[in-house]
């Protein structure tokens, strides 16, 4: 009876592991480039993150959370939502409209390679070791690759600077993993999310309009399937999967879900899409991924708590 039960809990959580990498997150990519396709970046975030804020907050009220009165604390989540949400959100968004969905999958796969970085000059019990070292020579030489595959002699392309814009949203979610980490120890992950979602909601409401002219509802059902996927399915639930991974396997054993977001990415578009397999693509991607995994490597002893960085991942 006790190895049915230890088999139904492994079940359970190996699930929610492939539904959050290859269903959840692992989509997203594909629904972005799709979405962008009729209405654009500004649009797709403000809509998104509409239904995704609202999912978590009925959530919470299910729930009866109760809001702790601390007024810096949820400021600081609410600037969390611009660095971790908003701005790399459209960010990727925008960078989709001109780069596959696949590569950007792969791009965003450097989230930990930056958050080793930005912990390592911010944070006094994060140093940076020489098994780390190895992983980020290696993550940052897939990096290298891929970007340079579209550098031209004349200058900057739109690719190479959709390239970039989906870099530097994985900056920003490394460094809101080290704001979250330093400034929010102790405080409920999922009100985290719901806060910082909510600022990042407000912000694009207020903004988005009056930067894309364009701004509009979609008028197609696959852009609304799309819309609506990301909200619901790619922010709410994915961040509901993302914590219950966190309480089962811990937080270093959870970013296994980094290795295959990367993978569904570039072959959901490949096969959806008609996005084009490349050498650089493949070798850059298992240099990245590679990268990851010798960073992650540590002592095997017994994991210590520690808090769960509210990151979105694309």
């Amino acid at each position: 009876m006790r190895n049915l039960l230890l088999s139904a809990k492994r079940l359970k959580e190996w699930g929610a592991f492939l539904m959050l990498g290859c269903f959840a997150w692992g989509t997203s990519f594909l629904w972005i480039k799709i979405a962008v396709g009729e209405i654009g970046p500004m649009a797709l975030v403000t809509f998104r993150l509409f239904f995704g804020a609202s999912a978590i907050w009925l959530f919470l009220w299910l729930k009866r959370f109760v809001i702790p009165h601390d007024l810096r604390a949820i400021g600081i989540m609410a600037f969390v939502g611009l660095i971790n949400t908003a701005i790399p959100f459209t960010l990727i968004s925008w960078g989709e409209v001109h780069i596959d969905s696949g590569l950007a999958g792969i791009l965003n796969g450097t989230v930990p390679l930056f958050t080793i970085i930005i912990a390592h000059l911010a944070l006094h019990d994060d140093r940076i070791s020489l098994p780390k070292i190895i992983g980020l020579l290696t993550g940052f030489a897939g990096l290298v690759l891929l970007l340079s595959k579209d550098l031209s002699k004349s200058g900057l392309s739109s690719d190479i600077l959709g390239q970039l814009a989906v870099v530097v949203a994985a900056v920003l979610y490394g460094t809101s993993s080290v704001v979250i980490r330093k400034f929010l120890k102790g405080y409920p992950p999922m009100l985290i999310a719901a806060v910082s979602m909510t600022s990042a909601l407000i912000f694009m409401a207020l903004t988005a309009p009056w930067i894309d002219p364009n701004f509009r509802l979609p008028t197609q059902p696959i852009t609304w399937l799309a819309v609506v996927w990301l909200g619901l399915i790619g922010s709410a639930l994915a961040y509901l999967m993302y914590f219950f991974l966190i309480q089962a396997w811990g937080p270093t054993r959870s970013t296994l879900v980094t290795y295959v977001m990367p993978a569904m990415a570039v072959i959901l578009g490949t096969i959806f899409l008609g996005e084009q397999l490349t050498w650089q693509l493949v070798v850059g991607g298992l240099l990245i991924i590679g990268g990851i995994a010798v960073v992650n490597v540590k002592p095997r002893r017994a994991e210590a708590p520690e808090q769960t960085p509210v990151t979105a991942k694309n």
